[in-house]
């Protein structure tokens, strides 16, 4: 019986895999020859020695940027970027020979527009000629500020006085940080 029970407690110790040698881990230790810190030091030589062209890369590239972001509608919130906007079609479409009346504003929603920047419109109605709506788009396009025109639509036009009414959706960029974070719904 004795013989039995002392069986299954060795079949026991031997199934679990316990023994002193498997308690211990063997630890290598990190061999740093001269050939390898040479090699090493090779490597780094040669990252220094890029980082002047890459800094001057950086440099253009900022200052490049700056010029082109020159054009972003200034504002401390998308409303106020948004008003600045509506304020440059008013003085596009009052400095037109003869002044256009703008006769109604609609202001949409502030949007993202791609990962950098923000998207303000502004869409206004006016009746206007043929001539006069394209020399107002063609002020919209030259303007410094990155603006453009989204979509056009054309009203029922009055052949007598050769007039239109015309609805312009205007759209202009801003800093990304002007857009509020829209907050996902919660999934349940």
């Amino acid at each position: 019986m004795l013989l039995g029970a002392a069986s299954v407690l060795m079949l026991l110790y031997w199934v679990s895999g316990f023994s002193p040698a498997s308690d211990s881990t063997k630890i290598a230790a990190s061999v740093d020859t001269v050939d390898r810190a040479e090699r090493r030091l090779d490597v780094l030589l040669k990252q220094v020695s890029t980082l002047d062209g890459k800094e001057k890369v950086l440099r253009q590239t900022s200052a490049e940027l700056t010029g082109r972001e020159a054009g972003l509608i200034p504002g401390d919130t998308a409303e106020q970027a948004q008003a600045q906007l509506l304020e440059i079609l008013k003085s596009i479409a009052k400095d037109q020979n003869p002044p256009l009346e703008i006769r109604q504003v609609e202001l949409a929603q502030p949007q993202q527009y791609g990962d950098a920047y923000g998207q303000v419109s502004v869409a206004i109605n006016m009746d206007c000629r043929i001539e006069e709506l394209v020399n107002f788009l063609a002020q919209v396009a030259a303007q410094r500020e990155i603006i453009g025109t989204d979509e056009i639509r054309f009203g029922q036009a009055r052949p007598k006085e050769k007039i239109m009414p015309v609805r312009i959706t205007v759209s202009g960029l801003v800093a990304r940080r002007l857009i509020p974070v829209k907050k996902g719904i919660p999934s349940l």
